[in-house]
């Protein structure tokens, strides 16, 4: 039977937690679901690539809250990002790049009008914020918690016990850092490195 992640779940560090969320069910509390194909970690004051590497905002203060809330923020104006807040450094959270839908995809579709293909649908940080319909009013969300509007479950499919691990995506600081996983072959990640190895 599928099980709410539990609060203890998300205490690990960033860099342990990316690769465990891989295969777990995002899900929206209207019925939307989406498998999580591709993550990267961010690593608090370690990381110059984090938001919180000089540490709290008013933006990043949640990222140096409990483990396992929600961090969104807008990107460059133009959609959200959805990250899980991690446990061992504090301003560690995972950012989630792509989904896999599962359930209610002509509602995740309809979110998405005019992609041209249905693994465009969740493939990419903003492109799976549109199709889940998760906005900034989620942050902050306690992704445990029974009443939460999104939350994190576990349907019984393991994580992939040796994910590809490549560079991150789209930053030029810590750029180097080998700190992105996803499933190998998936058709809904985001981006495929040329400079990929196994872990």
């Amino acid at each position: 039977m599928p099980r709410l992640l539990p609060r203890h779940f998300y205490d690990q560090d960033a860099r342990a937690l990316a690769p465990a969320l891989l295969n777990k069910i995002l899900s929206n509390a209207d019925g939307r679901q989406g498998r999580i194909v591709e993550v990267e970690a961010y690593c608090g004051a370690e990381d110059a690539a984090a938001h919180s590497y000089r540490g709290p905002t008013p933006r990043t203060a949640v990222m140096f809250g409990p483990p396992g809330q929600l961090y969104v923020y807008f990107v460059y104006g133009l959609h959200w990002a959805a990250n899980v807040v991690a446990g061992g450094l504090p301003g560690s959270a995972v950012l989630i790049r792509a989904l896999e839908p599962v359930s209610d995809i002509e509602v995740l579709r309809k979110a998405r009008p005019g992609i041209s293909r249905p693994t465009l649908i969740a493939s990419g940080p903003g492109r799976l914020t549109k199709a889940m319909g998760i906005t900034g009013d989620d942050n902050r969300t306690d992704l445990s918690s029974p009443s939460a509007r999104i939350q994190l479950w576990d349907d019984g499919v393991d994580p992939p016990s040796r994910p590809v691990q490549s560079r991150r995506v789209g930053i030029t600081r810590a750029a180097d850092e080998p700190w992105r996983w996803h499933v190998e072959g998936n058709a809904h990640v985001s981006h495929r490195s040329a400079r990929q190895k196994k872990e």
